[in-house]
C-alpha cells in the first residue's frame, strides 16, 4: 500500500473500470440537465437516474464516471469540524441491466487489494442483513473469513428513496486502527467510533418499491457503486480527514500564506482556513458549471458560499481581496481532471472578485450593527435577537440572513425566525408581479393532443407545402370545423416554423378553394406543431387538403438575424475569451438580440471588435452548411452546444466557414453573405453575470441608417447649424455658451452654500459623543457641496452625510472632523454604507468621502441609516 496523490487515485479508477469495459464519461455539470429536483448534483448516480428508471438509453451498459458533488445541508458545519466539506469527488461505476453481484463485488475487491495494494486484513465488508447472496459472494468467491463479514439492518445497509427502484448495499470499511476507537471488544464497522472508515459502497438495485412496503423483483437489474475519493485519498495517504490531503493542502497553504497563520497553531483560525478552502473549491466549480451568485436558488447557494469565505478571511485578519490568489491554486491542483477550470480561468476569477467587491461594500457596516445588536442583547441578558432588526439588517443593508445566524450563533444567540420570515412573506407579497398567460396556447390543452400524429417540418427548404388539416382546436375543444375567429390547426406537415430555440414562430397562411386562414403564430410541443389562426373567410374542416404558405419577407428577415446570431458568439468567444455561453437567444424579423456569460460590460473596443468580425464573416460570403449527426460525432467536430441542453440522437449542426459550428435546430440563410451587414445597437445587463447585445441586420441596418440621419438633422436643425457638416462645430460653440453660464451658476452655488450652513449645522444629532449633520441638497451642483462639506468638517467632532442630485445624478458625500476620526468615524465606509442603500457604491478616506447611487427614492431611508451606521463605527 503505496501513498498516492488524489489525481494519481482518480485516474487509476477510471483506467480500471475502463480495462473492464466500461465507458469512461467526463463528470457532469453540477447544474442538473432535465431535473427540476435538484438544485446542483449531489452524487455519482444523480445525472444518471434515467438510466436506471428506464425513461432514456444510456450510451453503454457499463460506464465509469468521476462526478463533481455538492451538498450545503450542513453549510454551517464546514470548517467546525474536520469532516464536513461542500465539495467532493464522486467515483463510480455503474451497471445498466449489465453485471451484477458477483462482478460489482469482485472488481471492487481487485482494486482495492490489488491496483491499490490494500492489505486485506484491513478490509471489512458488510451486507443487508438478509442478502444471503452478497454474503456467500462474499466469503465462498472472494474469500474473507466470515467473522470478517458484518451483517447490518435496514437503515445502515439498504438503498431506496419513497416508491421506484431500490435495492441492499454491501459497503468495504477500512480499518484505521486501534487509536481510532473506542477500545469496546465489539468494535466493528457500524460502530459509532471513528476506527472504521467506509470507503466503499455497492448499491444493488433489484427491487421495486411500490410505495407501500411491497418488493418486486426488477427485470432488469442495476449497479450503482459510490466512493468518495477524498476519502480514499484519506486511507491512501494516512491522513485524518479530506483537508489533509496532498492537494487540498496545497489551497490551505496559500491561505496560511495570505493570512499570516499556521494551520494547526490555533483552533479558531483552524475553522476559517477550512472553509476558505473548502469554499473556494467549491465555487471554482460552481462557477466553471455557469451559475452565477444571485438572491435565488443555486445562485445564492453560490453567494452563501463565497460570502461565508469572505467573512473568514476578514477573521484571519485578511484586509484585501484575496480569493482569485487562492483559487490560482486551486485552479492548478484540479485543471488536469476538468480541463474547463483552466479555459474559464479568467472568467472564474473576475466572478469572484466582483462578488467579494460587492459583499466588501456593505460588510463592515452591517458587521457593526449586528456587533451592536448582539452586544444589547447579551447586555439585556436575551438569547434573542429581534427578527425585526434582523430583517432591517438584510432588508436596508443586503446583509445575508445566515451570516446573521451564524455571527449570532457564535454569541449562543438565536434570531426570531418567525418575525423575520413574516416580514419576508410581507416583502414578497409586495413585489410580486401578477403573471399573464402569455402566446395564446394554454399547456393544459395538451391533453387534446394525445392521438395525433407528429408534424413533418418541410420549412429549411421550402416556404410553402400542400398539407392535409389533422385537427382543429377552438375554445379548448377539439372542432371537426371552423368557419370564424380564432382557433389553433394542426397538420400532417408544415413549412411553418414553430417557436423555439429563441427563433420566433412564423406566420402566413393556410388556403383552398378560396378559403383562407391567417396565420399568426406558430408554435410546438411535443413533435407537434401548433398553428394560432384567424378564419379569414370559408369553412375548414378535420381531413380538408391546403396549401400552407408561409410569409417569406419575414422568414428570410429572421433567417438573416438567426445566422448573425451564431457569427456573433463565435466572435464574442474569439474577442472576450472561451468563458462566453450563451444564457439566451431572441431572433425575430427585426432584431437579434442573444444573452451571454460574462462578469462586466464590454469597453467600446470590443464592442467594435465584435462587430468587424461579424460583419467580415458576413462578407466572406462563406456557405452555410447544415448537417444531421449524433451528438458525438458533432462534438468531435468541434459544434457549441447549448450548455446544460439535453440533446436527442439525432442533432442538426449549422456550420458556417471555419469560423461557426453549433447544433441549431433553426432556419439559417444558405450563406453568410445573405445577412448583408450586421450593426450593434446596445450592450447591456440583464443580470448578474449576463449580458445582453441587441443587433440588426439586413434591412434592418438600412433603416437604423435611416434613424440615425433623422435625428442627424433634426438636431442641427435644433442647433441652428447651417447643415450637418457644420454640425460638431456649431455644438462646440453651444458648449462654450454652456460653460460661460455654468461659472455664473457655480458662482451662485458658492453663495447658495453658505447661506445653508447655519441651518445645516443647527439640525445636528448626538451619536455617541460626536455631532451628526445630514442634509438633502436642493439645486446646488457637487462642486458646491463638495465645498460645504469641507467647510462643515471644519468642526472636528462632527460628521455629515449629504445627498445632492445634479443633473438626475444622485451623489453622496460624507466628511468627518478630525476629532471624529479619531472616535473611529471612518467618511469613506460610511458614505458607501449609505449609498448601498440606494443601489449605489463608493468610498474615500476617513475625513472626505463621495458615493454615487441609482434610486432617487431612496434618499431619506438612506440619509436615516447613517446614525446606526456612524455609530457602528464609533469606540
Amino acid at each position: 500500500m503505496q501513498w498516492t496523490s488524489l489525481n494519481d487515485l482518480r485516474e487509476k479508477y477510471l483506467a480500471f473500470f475502463e480495462s473492464k469495459g466500461h465507458l469512461r464519461l467526463p463528470s457532469y455539470p453540477l447544474v442538473p440537465i432535465n431535473d427540476k429536483s435538484l438544485l446542483l448534483i449531489n452524487s455519482g448516480m444523480a445525472p444518471m437516474k434515467k438510466f436506471f428508471t428506464g425513461e432514456e438509453e444510456p450510451p453503454r451498459r457499463r460506464v465509469t464516471t468521476c462526478q463533481k458533488c455538492i451538498r450545503t445541508p450542513d453549510l454551517e458545519r464546514v470548517g467546525i469540524t474536520a469532516r464536513h466539506g461542500t465539495f467532493f469527488e464522486m467515483l463510480g461505476n455503474f451497471s445498466f441491466g449489465d453485471y451484477f453481484k458477483e462482478q460489482a463485488i469482485e472488481w471492487a475487491w481487485e482494486f482495492l487489494t490489488v491496483t491499490l495494494e490494500i492489505p486485506a486484513d484491513l478490509l471489512w465488508p458488510s451486507i443487508y442483513e438478509n442478502d444471503e447472496e452478497a454474503f456467500s459472494i462474499w466469503r465462498d468467491k472472494i474469500g474473507v473469513p466470515e467473522e470478517h463479514i458484518v451483517r447490518l439492518g435496514k437503515a445502515d445497509n439498504f438503498w431506496e428513496h419513497g416508491s421506484g427502484p431500490c435495492g441492499p448495499c454491501s459497503e468495504i470499511y477500512f480499518d484505521r486502527g486501534e487509536k481510532y476507537g473506542c477500545g469496546s471488544p465489539d468494535c466493528r464497522p457500524g460502530c459509532e467510533c471513528d476506527r472504521y472508515m467506509e470507503i466503499w459502497n455497492n448499491v444493488f438495485s433489484q427491487f421495486n418499491n411500490d410505495g407501500q412496503g411491497n418488493y418486486t423483483e426488477l427485470a432488469q437489474k442495476n449497479i450503482d457503486t459510490g466512493m468518495g475519493l477524498e476519502r480514499l485519498a484519506c486511507v491512501m495517504q494516512g491522513v485524518d480527514n479530506m483537508f489533509e490531503v496532498d492537494s487540498i493542502q496545497k489551497v490551505i497553504a496559500k491561505v496560511c500564506e495570505i493570512s499570516g497563520k499556521k494551520y494547526g497553531d490555533d483552533k479558531k483560525n483552524d475553522i476559517s482556513i477550512r472553509v476558505i478552502t473548502d469554499h473556494v473549491r467549491s465555487a471554482m466549480f460552481m462557477i466553471s458549471d455557469t451559475v452565477i451568485p444571485s438572491n435565488e436558488g443555486r445562485g445564492y447557494v453560490l453567494r452563501r458560499i463565497i460570502r461565508r469565505a469572505c467573512r473568514h478571511g476578514k477573521l484571519l485578519g485578511i484586509d484585501r481581496s484575496f480569493l482569485v490568489d487562492v483559487v490560482d491554486v486551486a485552479i492548478a491542483e484540479s485543471c488536469g481532471a476538468y480541463p474547463e477550470l483552466e479555459t474559464r480561468a479568467d472568467y472564474i476569477k473576475k466572478v469572484l472578485s466582483i462578488e467579494e467587491e460587492r459583499f466588501d461594500a456593505t460588510i463592515d457596516a452591517g458587521l457593526s450593527i449586528l456587533s451592536n445588536l448582539v452586544r444589547s442583547a447579551l447586555a439585556d441578558n436575551s438569547d434573542t435577537i429581534s427578527g425585526e432588526e434582523v430583517f432591517k439588517l438584510y432588508d436596508t443593508f443586503g446583509f445575508p440572513i445566515d451570516l446573521t445566524r451564524e455571527i449570532a450563533q457564535e454569541s449562543h444567540l438565536e434570531i426570531d425566525e418567525d418575525a423575520f420570515a413574516m416580514l419576508m412573506a410581507q416583502q414578497k407579497k409586495r413585489a410580486r408581479e401578477a403573471r399573464a398567460n402569455i402566446g395564446g396556447w394554454d399547456s393544459s390543452s395538451k391533453s387534446l393532443l394525445e392521438n395525433i400524429a407528429l408534424t413533418e417540418f418541410t420549412g429549411y427548404g421550402s416556404f410553402s407545402a400542400q398539407a392535409k388539416i389533422l385537427a382543429i382546436m377552438a375554445d379548448g375543444e377539439l372542432v371537426q370545423s371552423v368557419s370564424e375567429g380564432d382557433c389553433t390547426v394542426i397538420l400532417d406537415r408544415t413549412p411553418f416554423y414553430g417557436e423555439g430555440g429563441g427563433q420566433i414562430g412564423d406566420v402566413g397562411t393556410l388556403y383552398a378553394d378560396g378559403k383562407l386562414i391567417s396565420v399568426t403564430d406558430t408554435k410546438k410541443t411535443d413533435g407537434i406543431y401548433l398553428h394560432l389562426c384567424t378564419v379569414s373567410n370559408g369553412v375548414f374542416s378535420v381531413g380538408d387538403k391546403v396549401t400552407a404558405e408561409i410569409a417569406g419577407v419575414r422568414r428570410k428577415a429572421i433567417m438573416r438575424n438567426h445566422s448573425a446570431a451564431h457569427l456573433l458568439q463565435a466572435s464574442l468567444r474569439s474577442v472576450l475569451g472561451s468563458h462566453v455561453e450563451q444564457a439566451g437567444s431572441y431572433v425575430s424579423d427585426k432584431v437579434c438580440r442573444f444573452d451571454f456569460s460574462h462578469f462586466q460590460a464590454m469597453t467600446a473596443e470590443e464592442i467594435e471588435k465584435v462587430e468587424a468580425t461579424v460583419n467580415a464573416n458576413i462578407l466572406i460570403a462563406n456557405p452555410i452548411v447544415t448537417t444531421e449527426t449524433d451528438i458525438e460525432t458533432a462534438k468531435k467536430q468541434g459544434a457549441t452546444a447549448l450548455f446544460g441542453e439535453k440533446y436527442g440522437k439525432t442533432v442538426r449542426m449549422v456550420k458556417m466557414g471555419n469560423f461557426s459550428n453549433e447544433l441549431c435546430g433553426g432556419t439559417h440563410c444558405s450563406n453568410t453573405g445573405e445577412i448583408g451587414l450586421f450593426k450593434i445597437v446596445s450592450e447591456t445587463s440583464v443580470a448578474a453575470g449576463v449580458r445582453r447585445i441587441e443587433a440588426v441586420t439586413g434591412l434592418g441596418v438600412l433603416e437604423l441608417i435611416k434613424q440615425k440621419e433623422t435625428l442627424i438633422n433634426d438636431t442641427a436643425r435644433e442647433l441652428k447649424a447651417q447643415n450637418t457638416a457644420d454640425l460638431a462645430k456649431r455644438a462646440a460653440a453651444v458648449m462654450n455658451e454652456i460653460k460661460d453660464a455654468s461659472r455664473e451658476i457655480e458662482a451662485l452655488n458658492a453663495k447658495l452654500a453658505s447661506s445653508k450652513l447655519d441651518a445645516i449645522l443647527s439640525s445636528a444629532v448626538d451619536v455617541k459623543g460626536v455631532k451628526l449633520v445630514t442634509a438633502k441638497l436642493e439645486g446646488m451642483n457637487i462642486n458646491a457641496a463638495r465645498a460645504l462639506t469641507d467647510t462643515i468638517k471644519a468642526n472636528a467632532d462632527t460628521v455629515a452625510v449629504l445627498s445632492v442630485v445634479t443633473d438626475g445624478k444622485l451623489n453622496f458625500l460624507a466628511a468627518a472632523g478630525s476629532d471624529a476620526v479619531k472616535a473611529g468615524a471612518h467618511a469613506g465606509k460610511l458614505v458607501g454604507a449609505v449609498a448601498a442603500i440606494a443601489s449605489g457604491k463608493g468610498g474615500g478616506r476617513p475625513d472626505s468621502a463621495m458615493a454615487g447611487a441609482q434610486d432617487i427614492t431612496a434618499v431619506e431611508k438612506a440619509l436615516s441609516a447613517a446614525a446606526e451606521i456612524l455609530a457602528g463605527q464609533l469606540k
